[in-house]
């Protein structure tokens, strides 16, 4: 046997039938062969029937990603270059790029390419390797963006939690070229310094964008609370629509020094905001005591659960979160809260913001719900990947 092949235990290959991209360790009854880290493995049944192609982490819970479904398909240089290419076409079609200079390229299992996101700011491109199978054609696939997309520079953002359940070590650094630390991006008539060294995820929040824009439609006349605001999108967004002043809580004392930046490259007077370096947790209940009130409340944190091991924890701290905000609104407010954690689900996250709702004696109606920008395309087979959602809500 050329290629080593994972056999499954009876019955437990059902999920891979429904095209989930994950093999997680108990599925697997045997490996055949003898797989190097990160390399391909054939997948079959508990009878031998083929079921997929893979890359291969015995350091991994997840010990198989699936990359193709077609037995016939061989996982050279030329597949990876027609999935690269396969992910780059969308990109250029879609027509809520048409006024935005930065975007995702590749979304990881979404796009078919286990472990790999990159990013596009302006001609330069960040790529963060994620899995053990991505680690080991790392060489190649940075030559195909190469070739793919002519940037002026590549930087690596490869230096994440994940790798270490990988087995993997953080790195981060230019891969090629010349990569400025902070860049200038537009986003319609938005203008935002990105941070690609030093900043969240690949510098910026991408999956936000239409987000930005529609939250801001109910902000016209209202003082807005942007909690965890990083660089201030949401709260520029917001005064362009009319709002009259926004305050901004962030704990990154250097996030808030560009979104600083950024209020100045867009014109903004820095009189319409108040920059708050804290805690938001924190912030929220001094406001409460305070008496402090606001007609529109943004909350975006940051992920906070990582796995479903983590959930009990993490809707705690959503429901805290969102029964202090909903505290703060005044009647006739606006809510705009999020979450970013794959393991929660939209029923889930609507489920706790209703309790928080009935523990902060507060009405609440949903308006909106919201999910990522279409350049994070959602693979109902994985519903992982759609790990972005949000409700806008008013509370009478």
């Amino acid at each position: 046997m050329d290629t080593p092949q994972v056999r499954l235990k009876k019955t437990r290959d059902r999920s891979l039938r429904r095209r989930h991209p994950w093999l997680y360790s108990g599925a697997i009854d045997k490996v055949e062969g003898d797989p190097e880290m990160g390399g391909i493995v054939r997948v079959v049944d508990d009878r031998g029937a083929f079921l997929a192609w893979g890359y291969f982490n015995p350091l991994s819970k997840i010990q198989v990603r699936i990359l193709d479904w077609q037995e016939s398909s061989l996982i050279d240089e030329e597949w990876w270059r027609c999935r690269l290419r396969r992910s780059l076409d969308m990109r250029r079609k879609l027509p809520s790029l048409r006024s935005a200079n930065a975007c995702r390229l590749v979304y990881s299992e979404a796009d078919g390419l286990p472990g790999l996101i990159v990013d596009k700011y302006l001609d330069y491109i960040v790529v963060q390797v994620l899995s053990a199978g991505v680690e080991r054609v790392r060489a190649l696939l940075f030559e195909l963006l190469r070739e793919l997309t002519s940037p002026e520079g590549i930087y690596e953002r490869s230096d994440v939690e994940i790798r270490e359940l990988e087995g993997l070590s953080p790195l981060s650094g230019p891969a090629s070229g010349d990569v400025p630390p902070v860049v200038e991006i537009r986003e319609g008539q938005n203008r935002f310094c990105v941070d690609i060294k030093k900043g969240h995820k690949t510098g910026f929040y991408l999956d936000q964008r239409a987000n930005r824009d529609i939250v801001s439609e109910y902000a016209a006349d209202r003082e807005v609370l942007d909690l965890f605001s990083y660089t201030g999108a949401f709260a520029i967004a917001a005064l362009r629509a009319g709002a009259k002043r926004v305050t901004l809580v962030e704990s990154s004392s250097q996030a808030l020094d560009v979104a600083r930046q950024n209020f100045d490259i867009n014109g903004i007077a820095p009189d319409r905001a108040e920059f708050i370096n804290g805690n938001a947790f924190d912030v929220v209940r001094e406001y409460r005591d305070s008496g402090r009130r606001f007609g529109m409340l943004i909350c975006d944190p940051p992920k906070f659960a990582h796995s479903k091991v983590q959930l009990p924890k993490a809707e705690r701290a959503y429901k805290d979160i969102n029964l202090m905000a909903m505290k703060l609104l005044e009647p006739d407010g606006m809510l705009a809260t999020f979450s970013c954690s794959g393991a929660m689900g939209i029923e889930e996250f609507s489920k706790i913001v209703a309790w928080a709702s009935i523990d902060a004696s507060r009405e609440i109606q949903v308006l909106q719900r919201l999910s990522q920008a279409h350049d994070h395309p959602i693979n109902p087979c994985f519903p992982e990947s759609e790990y972005l959602k949000g409700l806008i809500c008013r509370a009478p």
